[in-house]
């Protein structure tokens, strides 16, 4: 994993759980805000899902896979 993509997934692990703790410090109901967290991270994995099926489709598309797979055959 490169460097560029460790920071990107500490920043948005960082960012998640700065959010998970605003709302569970917020001064409404705990019932609320479970569910509120729920929702939240039903879309976000919507969200992810269709983000890769498509960064997948494009690079499909592109014919990037067999790029990818000649260029791991040189590496072997």
């Amino acid at each position: 994993m490169r460097t560029s993509s460790k920071i990107a997934l500490g920043v948005i692990g960082a960012i998640a759980a700065g959010v998970v703790i605003g709302l569970l410090i917020a001064p409404e109901k705990g019932s609320d805000i479970r569910k509120r967290i729920r929702r939240t991270t039903g879309d976000w994995a919507d969200n992810l899902g269709h983000l890769f099926s498509n960064a997948k489709k494009e690079m499909n598309e592109a014919g990037a896979e067999e790029k990818m797979s000649k260029m791991t055959e040189n590496f072997s």
